[in-house]
């Protein structure tokens, strides 16, 4: 929720006038904890309802507060009365899942990365006399190895908290980056 003064919310970076007409400029936010205190400028925690929540992840939250999680798996679409949905062309609707969308992502991410360097291998095949170097070579395995592996690690994610991981970066102890997050593994582009 946000700051508070006399029972009335106060807007981030504006100014607003106290109740014994002092005005406060709009980089009251600056003020520390016991200026503000002094001022009589609070925080409210905002209602489990409201909390701030990963909409990659959830839908929203219920009004106790409890998170709405988005199915991990495609969602065939029935109505009321469990009747399939059906599209125009006769077909059931189908509502993607976090992995299918995740995974969907990923291949066009390899083709983005590989889109560069076709244009070589498409010469190759055209014309013989032409050769594709090894640092090309490789870059286009390891993207394809990488992508294999990141839509595999997506497919083999038994559950949300486990889909979720994948998007954690590995830290040390100290708390510094190790590596890729394993959704984002990607080989470093040539």
């Amino acid at each position: 929720m946000p700051w508070k003064y006399n029972g009335k919310n106060l807007r981030i970076g504006r100014e607003f006038t106290g109740t014994d007409g002092t005005k406060y400029p709009k980089i009251w936010m600056r003020y520390s904890a016991d200026e503000k205190a002094s001022i009589g400028i609070t925080w409210e925690d905002p209602p489990a309802s409201e909390a701030p929540f990963d909409n990659r992840f959830y839908w929203g939250r219920n009004t106790d507060g409890s998170l709405i999680a988005r199915s991990l798996t495609d969602v065939n679409e029935v109505d009321d009365d469990g009747n399939a949905i059906l599209d125009d062309d006769g077909n059931q609707l189908v509502t993607l899942g976090l992995k299918s969308n995740a995974i969907n992502l990923v291949k066009r991410q390899a083709a983005d990365q590989l889109a560069p360097t076709d244009w070589m291998v498409i010469r190759l095949q055209e014309d013989s006399s032409k050769t594709l170097s090894t640092a090309i070579t490789n870059y286009r395995a390891a993207v394809r190895t990488a992508s294999g592996t990141i839509e595999t690690s997506i497919g083999n994610a038994s559950d949300l908290a486990a889909f979720m991981a994948l998007f954690d970066t590995p830290v040390d102890s100290d708390g510094n980056p190790t590596g890729n997050a394993p959704i984002n593994d990607w080989p470093d582009a040539i």
